[in-house]
């Protein structure tokens, strides 16, 4: 599964520790979502949504092998 978080930090000026202190979750795992390493839970995507105010499929897609 792909994300654009990074790119929506960018957009809202923040930082990987303040986007993980609005989420409720340590700053490691933003950056372990930022690196494709890890997939959020249903809550955090829609945390992730609400702070970024976009749709949760305008932050993550899902990739060709994600079908597999």
């Amino acid at each position: 599964m792909k994300n654009s978080i990074k790119v929506e930090r960018a957009k809202k000026n923040m930082t990987q520790a303040t986007l993980a202190d609005l989420a409720k979750v340590s700053r490691q795992t933003i950056n372990a979502m930022e690196l494709g390493k890890y997939v959020p839970s249903t809550v955090l995507a829609l945390r992730l949504a609400k702070i970024f105010e976009v749709e949760v499929s305008e932050i993550f897609m899902l990739e060709d092998v994600d079908w597999e």
